[in-house]
């Protein structure tokens, strides 16, 4: 089933209930929301040709319009492809490229900025605040949403890995469904008077979380900054009341300052779905205590959409149990829809308590990655996706996180892989070697620490290599720090070891 038919089913069911809001203005109810997604979906298969299984991206900033232009694409029976919009344009343009992107939805200034990377400028393009838009989603609307199977592909979405490349994540309409049906068991349940506010990027989990909102008919916010601030959400959520959203650790903590100096007690949250990075104990124990029991906690990848464990707002308020510390500690235990184990090297189950590799197999579990068969038979394994984390289970089924074998590293609830920095760091002409790594960050969850071996002839300083990285990936990638070495580590096949930098950074910090 095509998961626009929700949208389609919400319009005709609850016509009249208000669906889109910039900020606390109301912008469409049911019946609109529908017939403009409805509309785009018409105009995208009858002017721009696009056909069932196409895809369509969109490089955009949270904005209503990103709603209706990612329905309108379902509609027509397309996938779509969000793609950040705090990527650099030739990041952006490779992702365009790759998937084989027929048109892309842009907001202003990207749009020009992609268009500029392209290596065929002659893609459509279409701007959310523009006529060819407004067009568009005014139009003639389709009768249904163009059927789809639950193994057609419905998000690509892009993840980076150690071997350079962003590969794409093909998620089906299946694997959607079964992330919104998990939601509602494992996580926390949604009414038709929940608002869900879309602080986060709508091109990852935020996104997806419209499904569910949309299936129950709730209301969909995206704040007038159109990205996180603080005082925004607290007046937004006495505003308009029962506020859901999704939020990197980072931001819970900036959430939980801000309330702690404006005396704020979260009135008109609902639920904080924290994910998409580490969660230190002390920061969610605050969090509670200043804020109540509004909370909830995922652990997921691209690969398995939010769905690998959850932690509901009952244990992660939980003060009475012995363990209580250690479980919120956790991420959690398995989703409904999912088998979660820890396994060695060679795929042998570990016993409770052991550290392993964590795999996981079901019904959210994506399809592969985008013609990548040799990445796709890397991490999908007699059915179970090798996830590439480390971890240990106890024996009552919660979930630790450990390490990632991957070296990804996440800032700001953000992955940010280090090969990419490293290849974007020795294109300048006196690195000679860099390795990048992940280091504690009180307020970030990690950043981006740089080991670098200049040539003899030149020493270019912190701000010439910063200006450099900036010519080539996008900001929030950028090293925070450096540290200009003469050698980096590395084993007898010449393979840096990265766990004697880490070392090195915790016995320098130890000094200090």
């Amino acid at each position: 089933m095509n998961v626009a038919e929700w949208l389609a089913r919400s319009g005709r069911k609850y016509p009249d209930h208000p669906a889109l809001f910039d900020g606390d203005q109301l912008l469409a109810d049911y019946r609109e929301f529908a017939r403009r997604a409805a509309a785009i979906g018409a105009g995208l298969s009858a002017r721009y040709k696009i056909n069932p299984g196409d895809r369509v991206a969109i490089f955009a900033k949270n904005t209503p319009a990103y709603l209706e232009a990612m329905f309108g694409a379902w509609f027509a029976g397309a996938a779509i492809v969000p793609i950040n919009a705090k990527l650099h344009p030739r990041e952006a343009a490779y992702i365009v490229e790759n998937s084989g992107a027929v048109l892309a939805f842009c907001s202003a200034p990207l749009g020009d900025e992609l268009a500029g990377a392209l290596a065929k400028p002659e893609l459509e393009l279409i701007d959310l605040g523009g006529a060819a838009f407004e067009l568009l989603r005014t139009g003639e609307p389709l009768a249904a949403p163009v059927p789809r199977d639950a193994t057609d592909m419905a998000w690509l979405f892009y993840t980076s890995g150690t071997t350079g490349r962003p590969k794409g994540v093909m998620i089906s309409h299946g694997n959607m469904q079964a992330m919104v049906f998990s939601y509602f068991t494992d996580v926390d349940a949604v009414y038709s008077t929940d608002a869900a506010l879309y602080a986060a990027p709508l091109s990852h989990g935020a996104g997806l979380y419209c499904l569910q909102h949309v299936l129950k008919a709730a209301r969909h916010v995206v704040p007038v900054s159109g990205g996180f601030d603080p005082d925004e959400i607290f007046t937004l959520a006495r505003s308009l009341g029962d506020i859901h959203m999704f939020a990197a650790p980072t931001m819970v903590k900036r959430l939980v300052a801000a309330a702690q100096a404006q005396g704020e007690t979260g009135e008109g949250i609902r639920t904080i779905v924290y994910g998409g990075g580490p969660m230190y104990l002390a920061d969610i124990v605050e969090a509670v205590d200043v804020l109540g029991p509004r909370f909830c906690q995922i652990y997921g990848q691209g690969e398995s959409p939010m769905t690998i464990t959850a932690l509901d707002r009952a244990s992660v308020a939980d003060r009475a149990h012995p363990r209580w510390r250690e479980r919120l500690a956790s991420v959690g235990t398995a989703q409904s829809s999912v088998e979660v184990q820890i396994v060695d090297e060679a795929g042998t189950v570990m016993t409770a308590g052991e550290t392993g590799e964590i795999v996981v197999r079901g019904a959210p579990v994506m399809q592969g990655y985008w013609q990548d068969p040799v990445a796709t038979a890397a991490s999908l394994r007699d059915g179970w996706l090798w996830t590439g984390d480390m971890g240990a289970l106890d024996a009552d089924g919660f979930l630790t996180l450990k390490d990632r074998s991957k070296d990804v590293i996440i800032s700001g609830g953000t992955n940010i892989y280090p090969r990419e920095v490293e290849e974007a760091l020795l294109t300048h002409p006196c690195v000679r070697e860099v390795s990048v790594i992940g280091v504690p960050d009180a307020e970030w969850g990690e950043s981006i620490l740089a080991y670098v071996v200049t040539g003899p002839d030149a020493a270019p300083d912190a701000a010439e290599l910063d200006r450099h990285c900036l010519d080539l990936i996008a900001r929030f990638k950028r090293p925070k720090a450096y540290r200009f070495v003469s050698d980096l580590p590395k084993n007898n096949y010449g393979k840096v070891l990265k766990t004697e930098l880490r070392n090195a950074f915790a016995a320098e910090t130890a000094a200090d």
